[in-house]
């Protein structure tokens, strides 16, 4: 299972390559966001930033970055050009944000890493995962990173069994994919690139590409178009 299979990394966060290798298994980018922004030898972003907005730490905010009158931004944090941050977002640190991306109002979001275009709109909580190009979040999806038990997340597949080694691990959603209103995404979820899990359900294990998830067993898409 290599990273290449769920997502690109893209042009806008080309400045982090060297971190995010195609070839490894996806959740091998998730410690790799502490030490790609640490990495940074950029500037600073320094836009207007509004009175209620309060930045901690070292935070890069690219141009045309949309602030609300209220949030909270903790670095280190990339959040990349065109990006909108709503009102009332919490971003708690080693968070990369490609452009065009939505931060949403009461929307949590902590060592995780979204690609260009990612929509979390409405009340998520998003950690210790990563969000592919152009995937969407409905309102109240969570991300649930820590087992009950605290043990080590592992992904089984038909084929493999892989111990992760990481005691937090939310979500990795692919390409394109989509999780419907109040749905959860249970520790060590995986999803491939354009997956739909459908709301008010709780998902775990691996989702393969174009196959939506329904309470009863997962069926698969006969075509999608953009």
């Amino acid at each position: 299972m290599q990273a290449s299979e769920f997502f690109t990394l893209p042009a806008s966060l080309a400045a982090f390559a060297a971190h995010f290798r195609p070839e490894v298994p996806p959740w091998e980018w998730l410690p790799q966001i502490r030490a790609a922004l640490s990495a940074l030898t950029v500037p600073l972003g320094a836009p207007p930033v509004p009175a209620g907005v309060r930045i901690e730490g070292a935070v890069w905010l690219g141009p045309g970055v949309k602030l609300p009158a209220y949030a909270t931004i903790i670095g280190p944090t990339w959040i990349g050009a065109g990006t909108e941050i709503r009102p009332g977002a919490f971003i708690r640190g080693n968070v990369i944000v490609g452009e065009g991306g939505v931060l949403g109002n009461a929307c949590e979001f902590k060592n995780c890493l979204l690609l260009d275009g990612v929509q979390v709109p409405h009340f998520s909580y998003v950690g210790d995962s990563v969000l592919g190009n152009r995937a969407h979040f409905g309102a109240g999806v969570i991300c649930s990173n820590l087992r009950l038990d605290q043990q080590p997340i592992v992904v089984r597949t038909a084929d493999a069994v892989y111990e992760t080694g990481l005691r937090k691990f939310g979500a990795i959603v692919g390409d394109g994919a989509e999780v419907g209103c109040n749905a959860v995404l249970n520790p060590g979820a995986i999803l491939g690139p354009r997956a739909l899990v459908m709301p008010a359900m709780a998902f775990s294990g691996v989702l393969a590409a174009n196959t939506i998830a329904y309470s009863r067993p997962a069926v698969r898409l006969v075509a999608r178009r953009d």
